[in-house]
Formats: structure tokens, C-alpha cells, sequence
């Protein structure tokens, strides 16, 4: 018999942004405990804008991000909803995921 490890991250979906949460504690296998992660965008990333869209285009878009834990950041509980989807009480979605996730969409 073998055991399915959870994930050890579950980023929040929010329109086209990504923001990283590591998982704290599996409750059950439909409801787990999480935390947001610190995100920093690297200093020596710069976003390369071309002409178009409203005010340009970033052609490099969603930069270079160093995440890290941080065990200050509340600890929220994610459950897993019948179509599939994780949701906390407040409706964000997460994807489960191996790895943390950070993504800012410049072109918005």
C-alpha cells in the first residue's frame, strides 16, 4: 500500500496574479492549514516595456521573486471543494503545487 504525500505548497489564484503559501498542517485529506509566504522581487530584475497596450507592454513579465517562510504570517485553513478546487473561507482559490509560486502581472 502507498501513501500520497501532500503537497508542500498551495499558491492563491487571484485573477492573474500568484501568491505563494506553504502548507502548515494536513487536517484530513480535504481540508489543510496554510500560510502566505514573503515574496521580494530581486533588485537586479528590471522589466523590459515595449510600446503597446494601454501605457507598454512587459515583455519579461512576472519578475524574479525570492520567497521565504515566515511563521509570523496567520495561518489560514484551505478545504477542498466537490469540483475540485481549494478554497478558504473567503472564496480565494489555490492550486496545489510542489513548489511556491509568485506571480505579478505588470501589464495590469
Amino acid at each position: 500500500m502507498t501513501t500520497a504525500t501532500a503537497p508542500a505548497f498551495a499558491n492563491r489564484i487571484s485573477y492573474s496574479d500568484t501568491e505563494p503559501c506553504e502548507v502548515v498542517r494536513v487536517v484530513s485529506d480535504k481540508c489543510m492549514e496554510i500560510r502566505d509566504m514573503d515574496a521580494t522581487l530581486r533588485a537586479e530584475w528590471k522589466p523590459n516595456t515595449k510600446a503597446g497596450g494601454f501605457m507598454g507592454h512587459t515583455v519579461n513579465n512576472g519578475g524574479e521573486w525570492d520567497i521565504v517562510s515566515n511563521a509570523s504570517n496567520e495561518i489560514i485553513r484551505i478545504r477542498l471543494q466537490k469540483n475540485g478546487q481549494w478554497k478558504d473561507a473567503s472564496g480565494n482559490r489555490y492550486k496545489m503545487a510542489d513548489a511556491p509560486r509568485r506571480f505579478y502581472d505588470f501589464n495590469f
